[in-house]
Parts: structure tokens; C-alpha cells; sequence
């Protein structure tokens, strides 16, 4: 397979980028790792993957098709998945050591002092014995078997295969790879989704905000009508009961908002979700389900995702992973598709503790620390000892802040023996809804809306691990710090860094979910008014489930059957549900506007709501909103010493009332500011229309250093908070986009391309399709003249 380096004239557009990557690579001499054309960081690009390579798990090939997804055909399962996790290495290696040295805290022995403070955080939270621990769970499973063959599969790779041009530029090598390198980028994903240092928040503007304004801002349940989990919903419902709110009392009355900003850096970026819906055949042109989906995540290069077909006998799965884990995530097999959404699950929990430096009291008596002392390694630079703390609940965090050292101990699900990768391998392997099901029960985490069609069945179920949590007998939310000292609020059956029984965790049956409904849609909104047990505290404002139920509701009562492009007509719906709510408020105080602000005011009495590149009225609003929300936020804020990470949700400041003291009591004056606001920037900037500032901005890790690595910048429609979903700063958004009709073709496309190496064609040949709405072919045929590899047998 010939990946021509000249293609893109790579070496005028990468020196002309600056070799500003030298700096990432102090370790390494200048010349020995630029020297053009004969440096390490080029040698990669002289040479080419065999097209034939030794197994020693039996025979398979690799086809590549024209946007070079790799199509699996193998012998047996171990031979298939030595050539997924080949191609893997092939195609994203650096991505794959990048990720597992963040999470293993050995990120600074790469690129130095940077990644210290985050190396710390990660070897105190010790992810490494949570990626054990669930290595022992999957012992002796197939998943173990098969993650093995995948990880010499990887090692074959790094043996022989190319270096990729980071690793050059970054001078050092990459090494084995195990089955614990695969759980830890499953880890990274499940804390990326289920991490999150809100409650610590809350207990800091707690502190800091009078009651009244508090439970305002923050403790008020969005009153939209819109949860997953409907009153109009039909088929039958599980998991909503109706759970009693409890009053809370805090164990925590001391947090310092220095620390929890420090933690909150590694928790995941706000507004991150996703998208899914589903509709039944009963309402289809085929009398089949279909589903759409597409998970909201950092837009990178290369993507977060990569697409892979694979089978073996009677099993034929198509769909996409992340580099690092062996099985599809999310796709499809022969007639059934499945995805998931983030729930919002609270699944971490926060202790303080009685300390006296060395020990901490627990239940009347003083109990050493589990410590251990790890090297954190810096690549030119001072290698550093830090010390990992635990106790019965888990990690324990400290730092020291004013010279005063603040510590919490943390609880997360992930943190135990879990199943994950057992449960995504027989996703792939399912042949009905009982074996999804079955299958759902074992994904311990991240706790996800998890949505499935088949030829007959939609079926909705939150999954994960949730804990109950107790305090005097009463079940409350996790919106507390408890007192650790005191063994309050402990998960019954939960052992970190161990085996759990999980035994006080919410039972499967009884979260939320719906069997058969005629249509669901979920985009990270509540799931449910009243459910069962208590799931979590931080949901999306819902301005993309309203819309994704208008639309569905739309087509279901006008007697139109849905077919697949009714349904990427709903992915690629632009309409903002805020515009519709604010924009007569701007209308309204045209009366107060300048003359230079007027005809952008006409452009908003005319539109239609939509964020599309083309439209003045999208610009206009984009940066009234940019204003509004500054003005009723920052001083307020700025005065109690927090900045705008702490501002409060979107569906609060919409709903707010107009004389509400955050507007100074005359909102009507705030608009007219952020108006005028507004167009001075568009003037300064020379903005006509949306598309001028609204790009995709998806760039590579060492994109301040080496811009000719970054993808192109192409206008794009949509905001955080639309169907069709790409972030204002274009730099987060839909990660993946795929529709899946039962009875029909399934089509799919990802931010960017499947190849991560620079000098490929397919670097990015996906990206203007993804941009434009488009969509390529996600098909079960295996092109008859693709590029292959074959895997030849030890008997061959």
C-alpha cells in the first residue's frame, strides 16, 4: 500500500509551518530528528505497511475500501482481531500511546514538564489499578482471548511496521502494548464521560450564594417537557416510579474553589453529548426500525473514531471504536444497530475526612493510607516522586492551596473490577434483543442511554452502574460531600480497585428504559420526571431533545412514514431553540437600537431560527448571545471571585424573568446592549454571514507547532446546542454521524479521516462531507479491488 509522501508537496507545506515542533522534542538533537528527507521524524514517510504480514493466530485479509475503512474477513475470531489491532497500530498509533500515557500518568516522559500537574492527577486517581482490576474481571472470558490477539496484533505493528512522524518529532519509541493499555483507553473513556467534579461545585456556590439565588440557578428542574421518557410515550415503561426528593445537609462546609478549579481541569469539557432516536416500524416506509446517532466529542485530528468492518462466519459487524479497544462501540450487524448517549448519571462520590497527616479516621478508629510512591518521568527535564493515597472509599486527592493542604477522597464506579469490554464484544455478536439485553447488564460503565433497533424491536434502557446511596436510612442523591470519617453514604457491594458485587447499586430492571416505544429520541435530557431511584443531577438544558421530538412528533401525527432521509434531515436540523425563545425579546427593543444595528434586527425578524453558514440572522444572534449571556452572568460572578466555568446552564438564563436582578431588573436593557455589542464585533471583524467565524477548527495535537498538520478550516453550520451539532468554536461537536435503516442502506461519516498520518490521502477525506451534512456509504460488501493486507497463518 503506496502512501506517496509527496502527495500534498509535504515537505514544503510542513517545513513552511515552522519547525516550531522541535520544542516538543527536547530529548532529541535538531538536526538528527528535522534533517529533511534523512531525520528520524521523516522516516515514516519513506516507507510503506507490507502487504503481507504473519499471524500467529490463522489467516485473515484486510480490504481497504475508498475511504479507507479496513474490512476484516478471518478464519477464526483471534486471527480477525491480530489484524484489527495491526491496522490499528497502522493507521493511529500515536493516538493510541498518547491516550494510555494520560491515563497511566506518564504523559511528561513524552513531552516534558507540560503534562506534569496532569501526570499527577492521573497517578493519584490511579487509573492503572482501576485498568487491573478490570483485567481480572474479564479473565478467562473470550474478551480477554481476543483483546490478546489484538494486542499482538499492535505489537507486530510497533515491531516492524512504519514509525509514525510523531513519534520522530517527539524522540522517543513506542513500546509492548497489553491488555491493560486497552482497558486503560476504556477507562479514559468512561471517565471522560462519567467524571466530573460538579458536586464540589455545588458545595462552593453553596458557600458562596444566598439560598434563594442558589436553588434559582442550580436546583430547580428544567420545566420543559421534553425528558426522554414521556407522558405520550408508548410501549411499556421501566424504571419511573416516582423517587422522593430529599433535603440535603452538608458534610463539607470548607471547599476551596482553587482546588476544585484545579480538579475541574480534568474532568470532561462542558456541553459534550450526543444524539439518538429511534422510530418503529409501525411509523417507517419499510415497516422496519430505524435509528439515528451521533456522539457529541472533541473534533481532533485524526478523529476520536475509527471505522471498522469484521467477519468471521456467521458474525458480521460494522461500526466504529476508538483506537486502543478491539470491538465496534456503536455500528451495526447483520440487522440490528445500536448507540449510546451520555445519561448524566451521577456515579462519583466525594468524602472529607479526619486527618493527622498519615492516617485518617474511619469509624471511630485511625487507618494508615494504602500508599505508594510513583517516578513521574520528564522527558528533559527532573524526574518527580508524587504519592498515591488510599482509603476504604478509593483516591485521594490532595494539593496544597494558600499554604494549606485540602484534600477529598473520591468514589467512582469505574474505579472497580468492570465489564465493558465483555459487553461491546457481544453487542457485535447479538442476534436478537434478549442478547443485547443480556449483554447491556455487563457494561458496568459509563452509565449511557443505550438505544437498539432490530428487524421488530426499539429498545431504551440507561445502563451502568448507579449507586443508592443512604444517609439514616433514607435514599438521597449524590449532590452532597459526605462524611467519609463517619462511613457516611457508602455503595454497598462496591470495592475499588477490586472486585465488586455491586449488591446496593439501582438493579438493572429498574432504571429507566422503554420496550417497543414508537419512537424515542434522547440528547442527554433528563430521563425521566420521576424516576425510580435517583440517576443524576446534571442534565443538558434540552434544547436538542425539544427539537429532535418536535421533528419526530412533526412526521409521526402528519401520517408520513419516516424513511432514512427524514431522519438526516433531523441530524442535520439547524433551528435553535434558544433564537426562538430570545429573538422576540430582541424585536421587541428595536425602538432602543442604533441605525447600525437595524439591519441586522431586520435579518432576525425574518429568520427562521436556523444556524446556518449562509444566514446574517445566525451571525447576529451567535454574538447577541455571546453578550447576553455575559452581561447577566460575569460581574455578578467575577464579584464572589469565580469565573464564567461556574455560570449556570442555558435553560436558566433563558427562562430567567425579565426583571429578574441578574438583568439589573430590565432585561429589555441587557438585550439592547448585547445587540449593540453584538455588531460592533461583526463590524470590526468584517463577519457578513455565520460561515465567516463559524469553521471547523479541528486541529492535531502539535498543531501550535506544526500548523500544516491541522485539518483545513471549511464553514459549517450548527451550534452546541442544535441537532446538527458543532460547538461556536467549532472545536467540539458531532464525532461521529450514522444512520441505520433495518431495512434499507446504512450510511455513516466522521470529522476528518481514517488515516492518521499526515502523508496519507486519507488524512481528512472525509472532513467537507461531514461539514456539508453528507454522508458516505456504511457498507456490509467487501470491495473486490481495495488495497489489502493478508495476515498469513503459522501454517502458510
Amino acid at each position: 500500500m503506496d502512501r506517496d509522501p509527496t502527495r500534498r508537496a509535504l515537505l514544503g507545506a510542513v517545513l513552511g509551518a515552522g519547525l516550531g515542533g522541535a520544542a516538543l522534542s527536547p530529548a532529541s538533537g535538531y538536526l538528527d530528528t528535522f534533517a529533511p528527507l534523512s531525520g528520524r521524524a521523516w522516516a515514516g514517510a519513506r516507507q510503506t505497511v507490507p502487504d503481507t504480514v504473519d499471524s500467529p493466530h490463522g489467516s485473515a485479509t484486510v480490504t481497504y475500501d475508498d475511504y479507507h475503512v479496513p474490512h476484516v474477513e478471518a478464519t477464526n475470531e483471534e486471527a480477525a482481531y491480530f489484524a484489527v489491532g495491526y491496522v490499528h497500530a497502522a493507521d493511529r498509533l500515536f493516538e493510541m500511546d498518547l491516550v494510555r500515557r494520560l491515563m497511566d500518568g506518564r504523559l511528561a516522559a513524552a513531552v516534558g514538564e507540560r503534562a506534569l500537574d496532569s501526570d499527577r492527577f492521573h497517578a493519584k486517581m490511579d487509573f492503572r489499578g482501576a485498568a487491573e482490576a478490570s483485567a481480572e474481571a474479564l479473565s478467562g472470558t473470550r474478551a480477554e482471548a481476543l483483546t490478546e490477539a489484538y494486542a499482538d496484533g499492535v505489537n507486530a505493528y510497533v515491531e516492524t511496521g512504519p514509525e509514525p512522524l510523531e513519534f520522530g518529532l517527539l524522540g522517543y519509541e513506542a513500546t509492548e502494548w497489553t491488555v491493560v493499555d486497552t482497558l486503560l483507553v476504556s477507562t479514559q473513556i468512561s471517565w471522560g464521560l462519567t467524571g466530573s467534579f460538579t458536586t464540589l461545585k455545588r458545595a462552593v456556590l453553596r458557600q458562596k450564594l444566598d439560598e434563594e439565588t442558589y436553588r434559582r440557578l442550580y436546583e430547580i428542574p428544567f420545566d420543559h417537557g421534553a425528558p426522554i421518557v414521556r407522558e405520550s410515550t408508548t410501549g411499556t415503561v421501566e424504571g419511573v416510579d416516582g423517587f422522593e426528593r430529599t433535603d440535603r445537609t452538608d458534610a463539607l462546609r470548607d471547599v476551596d474553589s482553587e482546588f476544585v478549579d484545579w480538579l475541574a481541569t480534568f474532568e470532561p469539557p462542558p456541553l459534550w453529548g450526543s444524539n439518538h432516536w429511534a422510530v418503529a416500524g409501525e411509523h417507517t416506509d419499510s415497516g422496519s426500525p430505524i435509528l439515528a446517532y451521533d456522539p457529541h466529542l472533541t473534533l481532533m485530528a485524526p478523529p476520536v473514531w475509527y471505522e471498522q468492518h469484521v467477519t468471521v462466519g456467521d458474525v458480521d459487524v460494522r461500526g466504529a471504536t476508538f483506537p486502543g479497544v478491539p470491538f465496534a462501540i456503536v455500528g451495526e450487524n447483520a440487522h440490528r444497530a445500536w448507540g449510546f448517549t451520555n445519561t448524566g448519571a451521577d456515579v462519583v462520590d466525594f468524602y472529607t475526612y479526619e486527618t493527622d497527616g498519615d492516617r485518617y479516621r474511619y469509624r471511630g478508629e485511625w487507618r494508615e493510607f494504602e500508599t505508594e510512591t510513583r517516578t513521574i518521568e520528564v522527558a528533559d527535564g527532573e524526574n518527580r516522586d508524587v504519592e498515591v493515597r488510599k482509603t476504604v472509599h478509593g483516591a485521594y486527592l490532595d494539593r496544597e492551596v494558600n499554604g494549606e493542604t485540602r484534600h477529598v477522597g473520591v468514589s467512582w464506579t469505574g474505579m472497580s473490577g468492570t465489564r465493558e469490554a465483555e459487553a461491546i464484544y457481544e453487542f457485535g455478536r447479538s442476534t436478537g434483543v434478549d442478547d443485547y439485553r443480556e449483554a447491556l447488564r455487563k457494561m458496568d460503565v459509563p452509565t449511557q442511554n443505550a438505544l437498539y433497533v432490530d428487524d421488530e424491536h426499539v429498545d431504551y434502557k440507561v445502563s451502568g452502574r448507579i449507586p443508592v446511596r443512604r444517609v439514616d436510612g433514607k435514599i438521597v442523591r449524590g449532590d452532597r460531600v459526605f462524611d467519609g470519617s463517619a462511613g457516611e453514604a457508602e455503595w454497598e457491594g462496591f470495592v475499588p480497585f477490586g472486585q465488586s458485587s455491586w449488591e446496593g447499586f439501582v438493579p438493572f430492571e429498574e432504571k429507566p428504559g422503554i420496550v417497543d416505544p414508537g419512537y424515542v429520541g434522547t440528547a442527554n435530557q433528563r430521563p425521566a420526571d420521576d424516576p425510580t431511584y435517583p440517576i443524576g443531577q446534571h442534565y443538558a438544558s434540552g434544547f436538542r431533545g425539544i427539537r429532535i421530538y418536535e421533528r419526530l412528533d412533526e412526521r409521526v401525527e402528519s401520517g408520513r412514514p419516516v424513511d432514512r432521509e427524514f431522519m438526516q434531515s433531523v441530524q442535520r436540523d439547524t433551528l435553535d431553540v434558544r433564537a426562538r425563545m430570545l429573538v422576540p425579546a430582541i424585536l421587541d427593543v428595536r425602538d432602543r437600537l442604533s441605525d447600525a444595528v437595524e439591519p441586522w434586527v431586520d435579518a432576525l425578524a425574518d429568520w427562521d431560527y436556523r444556524m446556518d453558514r449562509d444566514s446574517e440572522a445566525a451571525l447576529a444572534f451567535r454574538w447577541f448571545y455571546e453578550y447576553f449571556r455575559e452581561a447577566a452572568w460575569q460581574e455578578d460572578f467575577e464579584a464572589i471571585g469565580l469565573d464564567k466555568a461556574w455560570w449556570p446552564q442555558e435553560w436558566i438564563l433563558v427562562t430567567l424573568p425579565p426583571d429578574h436582578e441578574f438583568f439589573g431588573g430590565d432585561r429589555a436593557a441587557v438585550v439592547a446592549d448585547a445587540m449593540e455589542r453584538a455588531v460592533t464585533r461583526i463590524d470590526e471583524e468584517g463577519w457578513a454571514v455565520y460561515g465567516d467565524y463559524h469553521r471547523t477548527t479541528i486541529d492535531h495535537q502539535f498543531g501550535g507547532q506544526l500548523s500544516a498538520l491541522n485539518y483545513p478550516q471549511y464553514p459549517t453550520d450548527g451550534t452546541a446546542f442544535t441537532v446538527f451539532n458543532v460547538h461556536d468554536d467549532a472545536s467540539h461537536g458531532s464525532s461521529w454521524r450514522q444512520v441505520s435503516p433495518m431495512a434499507g442502506d446504512s450510511v455513516s461519516v466522521i470529522p476528518g479521516g481514517q488515516d492518521g498520518s499526515y502523508f496519507s490521502e486519507h488524512y481528512h477525506d472525509q472532513l467537507r462531507l461531514w461539514a456539508d451534512g453528507e454522508y458516505k456509504p456504511m457498507s456490509f460488501t467487501v470491495p473486490a479491488d481495495g488495497e489489502t493486507i493478508d495476515f498469513r497463518g503459522g501454517d502458510e
